[in-house]
């Protein structure tokens, strides 16, 4: 079937592994922030021993600071290599898990779970709940509760004034110690709501953009129609007048004469089609009429009946109550039809459009027998301009039909007998297909209501080796006021 290409969304949808904040932060950012880290621990190591004289293990302290600076510069190198550098979740988690471990060893120099700057262990695992997928986040977490039990059970003593030694019950670090671990919950969960709120919200501006896109492309492109069904008026008229004409001349020979018939036939189902096009949506007033499913199935059937395909329209109910009536929506019948067109393009032999009825569902499947869906065009179901349409079987009957009524009406002008028909007929190229079909369809069908699927024809019962495309619309959608 042709198809245009889609949105598939297919999501993980393990906690492990979920898709958003899995960027993480861009290493510039942690090399700016880390910076400012270090700046502000050198600020404390320097106003606790030169302004306060506290007595600090100056030397530790320092090789912990200067641990991070070369940490930072070797991160500084890496963004000149690979500039610019894009976010990346692993590296995120990397470089906040060596960010806690210093600040850890930080503190267990400087009195532990007694100092006040204990507080700052909850920062890493924030970020890391606002950026990073749940696996690494909680890995954070961990780490946090690991430092917080390390931290009650070692340390040095909390530096304080020369001859004072501020020494704190082990009760009210234990209460230190649970405070911090709350704190990392509360903001961390904080954090992953609000980030995964913010998400939600980015997520639906991206989805009413798209369905913005889709709403305009499908204004402009009726006014192309209209503008085509304006410019196609006149040529069609000759077509039918050339028809008329050869239809004439062809009295005695049965065979133009068919081929004649069927050239008026087609024009004036495209002349049909046209108008449908053209009319403006208030004289359409009888389109959204009462009729039975079945009715609807069949409307959208008939049109491409006729050549060598069986076409079978099927309606069951889950528990065998009549089908209801539905309103016939232009919209509906348009993207069934495209729908049905493109599966005759693509079927071997048959086509099967299938109608489920249950208490809250109409489900309308479109269904044929050729090769399925193209893999390479699947991740971009639904888009525009994304075609895999071959030269179809009633594209192909069409053209070899009207090739033959020429070729009889050329022949007969010039009083020699026609030649036999090439058993591969030459298609037209413009009968390709711009793979747009299944986008108009698509949208027209999403705005009735109806959700679009596709997937395997191998899947409904009986069962079909090639694609399956369904169009699933709650009852109120679909079903008419004026049924029973």
């Amino acid at each position: 079937m042709e198809v245009d290409a889609p949105p598939q969304d297919a999501r993980p949808q393990g906690w492990h592994d979920l898709p958003r904040r899995g960027r993480g932060l861009s290493l510039r950012t942690l090399i700016i922030l880390r910076w400012l880290a270090l700046t502000g621990q050198s600020a404390t190591i320097f106003t606790a021993t030169v302004i306060l004289h506290f007595d600090l293990p100056l030397m530790a302290c320092a090789a912990a600071i200067a641990a991070g600076v070369l940490f930072n510069l070797y991160a500084a190198s890496e963004l000149k290599t690979l500039d610019p550098q894009p976010a990346d979740g692993r590296r995120t988690a990397l470089h906040l898990g060596f960010d806690m471990l210093q600040l850890t060893v930080l503190l267990a120099l400087t009195g532990g779970l007694r100092n006040p700057f204990c507080l700052l262990l909850v920062a890493p695992v924030t970020v890391a709940a606002a950026s990073l997928p749940a696996r690494q986040a909680l890995a954070l977490g961990f780490m946090a509760l690991v430092a917080a039990v390390a931290l009650f059970h070692w340390s040095l003593p909390l530096p304080w004034a020369k001859g004072t030694e501020l020494d704190l019950p082990p009760l009210y670090r234990f209460g230190i110690g649970l405070a911090l671990v709350t704190g990392v919950v509360f903001t961390a969960t904080y954090a992953w709501r609000v980030a995964a709120d913010a998400e939600k919200l980015e997520l639906a501006l991206a989805t009413t953009q798209d369905v913005l896109q889709r709403e305009q492309r499908l204004a402009a492109m009726g006014g192309l129609a209209a503008a085509a069904a304006h410019e196609l008026g006149t040529p069609l008229a000759t077509i039918q007048v050339v028809a008329k004409e050869l239809s004439r001349v062809a009295q005695g020979n049965a065979a133009l004469a068919e081929d004649a018939q069927l050239i008026l036939q087609q024009a004036e189902r495209c002349r049909d089609i046209l108008k449908r096009l053209s009319q403006a949506p208030e004289d359409d007033g009888a389109l959204t009429a009462s009729v039975s499913l079945r009715a609807l199935l069949e409307e959208v059937i008939q049109p491409h009946r006729g050549f060598d395909l069986d076409f079978e329209a099927v309606v069951r109910t889950r528990s065998g109550e009549r089908p209801p009536q539905v309103r016939r929506l232009p919209e509906v019948v348009h993207g069934l039809s495209t729908l049905v067109e493109n599966a005759a393009d693509f079927a071997g032999a048959a086509v099967r459009l299938e109608a489920v009825v249950d208490a809250g569902w109409i489900e309308i499947s479109v269904l044929d027998d050729g090769p399925g869906f193209a893999a390479d065009v699947l991740p971009r179901l639904g888009e525009p301009y994304v075609t895999s349409r071959p030269h179809g079987k009633a594209r192909r009957a069409l053209t070899a039909q009207i090739a033959a009524a020429a070729q009889a009406a050329t022949a007969g002008r010039r009083g020699r007998k026609p030649r036999p028909a090439a058993p591969e007929p030459p298609v037209a190229p413009s009968q390709g297909g711009m793979g747009l079909g299944f986008f108009i369809a698509r949208t027209l069908l999403e705005r009735s209501g109806g959700a679009v699927s596709v997937g395997s024809a191998d899947q409904i019962d009986p069962p079909m080796k090639g694609a399956r495309v369904t169009v699933r619309w709650p009852r109120p959608a679909l079903e008419s006021s004026q049924g029973g």
